[in-house]
């Protein structure tokens, strides 16, 4: 399995940006992916996750007024549209992948609940 993201950069505040979460090596539809940021000297936080197997989106409040995620199924691709950027929003981006067919219930924003990780894309708002 390999996710690979990017559309990470330096934007101004109140700008934009998309992320993509590439995945490969895995079927898709049995996959919860779900986006996290890392800033430093902080813990990995929960953004947004799409479950594919259960068509479900959540989102933290935090951001669910500024950033949407969205399921390309056919190319294998989640998105995060990311508007109104803050320089508090400055962090390591990275996507995370679980397979669903475990069963049972998990809490999506916790990054433990997550089989695999992509390398992560650096996203800078400057102010």
């Amino acid at each position: 399995v390999q996710l690979v993201e990017s559309g990470g950069g330096l934007v101004q505040a109140g700008g934009s940006l998309r992320l993509s979460c590439s995945a490969s090596g895995l079927t898709f539809d049995d996959y919860a992916i779900g986006w996290f940021r890392q800033a430093p000297g902080k813990e990995r936080e929960g953004l947004s996750c799409v479950d594919n197997s259960e068509d479900t989106i959540y989102y933290a409040d935090s951001v669910k007024a500024r950033f949407t995620i969205s399921s390309d199924n056919a190319k294998n691709t989640v998105y995060l549209q990311m508007n109104n950027l803050k320089p508090e929003d400055t962090a390591v981006y990275y996507c995370g992948a679980r397979n669903t067919n475990y069963g049972g219930t998990y809490y999506w924003a916790t990054p433990d609940e997550y089989d695999f990780w992509g390398q992560g894309t650096q996203v800078t708002v400057s102010s």
